[in-house]
């Protein structure tokens, strides 16, 4: 058995930019799918915000690429707590609301893979976007921006699984949602990830391109939908230039609700992974706060 291979793929992407990564390899995109949902396009109006996701991943397998069940002991669980601090200003750029945040997650993961455990707490890698515009119509919101995910995340060579990935991560992005008068929502984030390489292994992960997703309805204060994430690795890994495979794939769905009042926004969600192909497959619980200052 292949034990540091498959200690590679507990590494799972669970904490924006801050648990480990998703597959059988170093990593895929660092932003942990799932975080977003409703209203993914609609950024608020110009004032500032406070944002914080409080999630939990859990796991019990770990999937090959054919997307079955490799035999072997496995459980990972994480915890990451993120506040975000989101500023939106009244200048105007084409159009739009210019924007910027920062995100600073911390994370708890523990891992069992065969003979192996291990737990790990601390920073993860800060997420920051300098430039974020937001265009508002009667039934449609769109926005864009640049995530940049700094490798600021603990890292240590001798552990199989890390809070921190040490590589750089660059994720343009753009959002929309569509609302109807009655009610009805769809909302979508489309994200495409480009990973600098490991220095201190010569790994780098290939890119990737990944999607939140939510189908909702609005009833006064409350709305219920269903939504999760898609993401699939697009290019190879590669190690010292030599491509690897290893392409990661996953699918998840499930409920969420979401409850406002007083200028206060609070969101549950759970998404369990249908899908999964070199990475372990599990289930995600979400809470989102939002609130401004």
């Amino acid at each position: 058995m292949n034990w540091k291979k498959l200690l590679a793929a507990a590494a799972v992407a669970v904490g924006l930019a801050a648990a480990p990564q998703a597959q059988a390899t170093e990593g895929d995109a660092q932003y942990p799918n799932g975080a977003e949902g409703f209203m993914a396009g609609a950024v608020p109006p110009p004032g500032t915000y406070f944002i914080n996701y409080l999630m939990h991943y859990t796991a019990g397998r770990v999937n090959n690429d054919d997307g079955k069940q490799v035999p072997v002991n496995f459980r990972l669980n994480a915890t990451a707590e993120v506040p975000r601090l989101l500023y939106v200003s009244n200048v105007q750029i084409l159009g739009a609301n210019w924007g910027a945040h920062i995100l600073v997650p911390v994370v708890n993961l523990r891992y069992e893979v065969g003979p192996f455990s291990g737990h790990q707490f601390g920073l993860g890698d800060i997420t920051i976007d300098p430039f974020i515009l937001s265009w508002h119509w009667q039934n449609f919101h769109l926005a864009t921006g640049l995530d940049i995910i700094l490798p600021t995340g603990r890292y240590d060579r001798s552990r199989p699984v890390n809070i921190g990935a040490n590589y750089w991560g660059i994720e343009p992005l753009v959002a929309g949602t569509y609302m109807s008068d009655a009610g009805f929502e769809v909302s979508a984030k489309l994200m495409y990830a480009f990973n600098t390489r490991n220095n201190d292994t010569s790994y780098r992960s290939g890119q990737a391109f990944h999607m939140d997703y939510m189908v909702a309805q609005h009833f006064g204060n409350w709305t219920a939908g269903l939504g999760g994430y898609w993401f699939q690795q697009t290019t190879d890994d590669d190690l010292r230039g030599v491509s690897i495979g290893n392409r990661g794939t996953a699918f998840a769905i499930g409920p969420a609700v979401k409850y406002d009042v007083a200028g206060i926004s609070l969101i549950g969600k759970w998404q369990h992974e249908f899908v999964a192909h070199n990475r372990p497959q599990g289930d995600k619980l979400w809470v989102k706060l939002i609130m401004a200052f």
